[in-house]
């Protein structure tokens, strides 16, 4: 596997992502900002943070699966979420939940949560970005 995950000592213990990622394969992949479309363009979830995330979440599964990848192989995450406030976090991991179970992993790379203001289209709420290294 091409990378590693580490929670160093000395840096806080997050539940839902490691502080560092460690990869050494020999194709890095980045993996376009992912919105709640399904294959035909059309939104999934509107106005449903976590049904959103969970459809971003799939939509850079199905990305990583066309280059021979996984979950297992990102590096990191940037994750933009419209409006952000942190009581807005249950919604979050609800989706990453939901992906979680449907793809049969618990995806833990480091990650960045980002508020911003909008996004391409008024109806989504969230955009998923990855960086990833294959073998």
């Amino acid at each position: 596997m091409a990378i590693t995950l580490v929670n160093p000592s000395g840096l806080p213990t997050v539940d839902v992502y490691r502080q560092v990622s460690v990869a050494t394969g020999t194709r890095l992949v980045f993996i376009a900002g992912q919105v709640a479309w399904d294959a035909d363009g059309r939104t999934v979830g509107e106005g449903d943070l976590a049904a959103q995330v969970e459809q971003c979440y799939l939509n850079v599964a199905t990305a990583l699966a066309e280059v021979g990848g996984s979950f297992d192989d990102v590096a990191k995450l940037t994750v933009h979420v419209v409006d952000w406030t942190p009581d807005r976090m249950p919604q979050l991991l609800d989706g990453i939940r939901r992906a979680s179970e449907k793809l049969g992993v618990t995806p833990a790379p480091p990650a960045t949560l980002l508020g911003v203001a909008a996004l391409d289209i008024p109806e989504h709420l969230v955009e998923i970005e990855a960086t990833a290294m294959l073998d």
